[in-house]
């Protein structure tokens, strides 16, 4: 006997056919500008990923003249350590994960030579171990989002051969499934962020043709729930952020026309907050930053046209990298 499917009701009266763009600029703009607040404190863990989700959500809605360039670039070079990693916040610990953050910020703003970008590739390459992982920093935990981390953060710096290339390409071969899918290490389940992780990780280095794109494809097809929304995983319930996660796979392996478009667009303009601007996770739910982006990603991959183009692999606008030159190798 199957298990019941979870999912959530959109209510019709949450039933939005247009996107708020101006208020959620201001959300943006204007969050966390009490830094007083209960809320601002506890999550100082995070400041630098929450800099470059307001950064990318504002750019992808053409309004990156709105945030202060000068502020935030005077916050990110704080937060590089003399080993060349970045923390989230003053006097926090050099991470990869916040590390990509900031090297995606100084990237947005065309302002990567304000920082010490040699001391930066010392750093993720000394992360990388001889099975080819990579540890997101000096305490030694391993998970693909680290070896996503690692070669999207060198990419962006031009020096992807500061590392082991087929090494990591074996590890991440070692965490793939049955189902097509990837977790987070070998053994792990699957799960649309690692598989995002890894497939992202190897369109960087030119590997995609190791994955099995229909067998992927699939798994990743299956997500969608009747509500339009996309889940992370099989009797979960659906989540605006898997708008990226999921679309963005499915982008980057050829096969995002296996769902419906319109229903998950339907999806992520309920999720929106008519008075305050902003995206939550499910309709009726609190907005913030992280799902903000991540909805307005995903209807950028869905080609919304009052949203910049995204690259599904960086979570950048594209014309960011192709000022780059930045081009990872999609299937198609």
């Amino acid at each position: 006997m199957g298990t019941q499917q979870k999912d959530v009701k959109v209510p019709e009266s949450e039933a939005k056919q247009c996107l708020l763009a101006d208020k959620h600029v201001n959300f943006i703009a204007s969050y966390g500008k009490t830094n007083n607040e209960y809320e601002y404190c506890i999550t100082e863990y995070l400041r630098m990923s929450g800099i470059y989700w307001g950064l990318t959500a504002v750019d992808l809605l053409h309004s990156l003249d709105r945030m202060d360039r000068h502020e935030v670039l005077e916050f990110v070079k704080s937060c590089q350590h003399p080993c060349g990693g970045f923390g989230a916040a003053p006097r926090h610990d050099p991470h990869l994960l916040y590390t990509l953050s900031a090297i995606q910020i100084l990237t947005l703003y065309d302002a990567v030579a304000e920082v010490d970008t040699k001391k930066c590739i010392e750093f993720v390459a000394k992360l990388q171990q001889p099975d080819g992982s990579f540890f997101g920093d000096k305490w030694g935990e391993v998970d693909t989002r680290f070896s996503f981390c690692a070669v999207a953060c060198l990419s962006l710096l031009g020096q992807l051969d500061a590392v082991n290339i087929e090494k990591s390409i074996e590890f991440i071969l070692s965490c793939m499934n049955f189902d097509g899918g990837f977790g987070s290490q070998p053994g792990s389940e699957s799960h649309a962020g690692q598989i995002y992780c890894c497939v992202g990780a190897l369109a960087v280095v030119g590997a995609l043709y190791h994955v099995d794109a229909d067998t992927l494809g699939w798994w990743l097809c299956e997500r969608q729930l009747p509500s339009g929304g996309l889940n992370g995983r099989p009797e979960k319930l659906p989540d605006v952020c898997y708008s990226w996660w999921v679309l963005a796979s499915l982008k980057i392996i050829d096969r995002i026309h296996w769902i419906d478009k319109d229903k998950l667009t339907s999806f992520i303009l309920a999720c929106q907050d008519e008075e305050t601007g902003g995206i939550a996770d499910r309709p009726g739910d609190l907005v913030d930053p992280f799902h903000t982006l991540f909805g307005i990603a995903g209807l950028s991959l869905v080609g919304h046209q009052d949203i910049k183009p995204v690259n599904p692999v960086f979570c950048m606008p594209e014309a960011s990298l192709t000022k780059l030159k930045v081009k990872p190798i999609l299937l198609t």
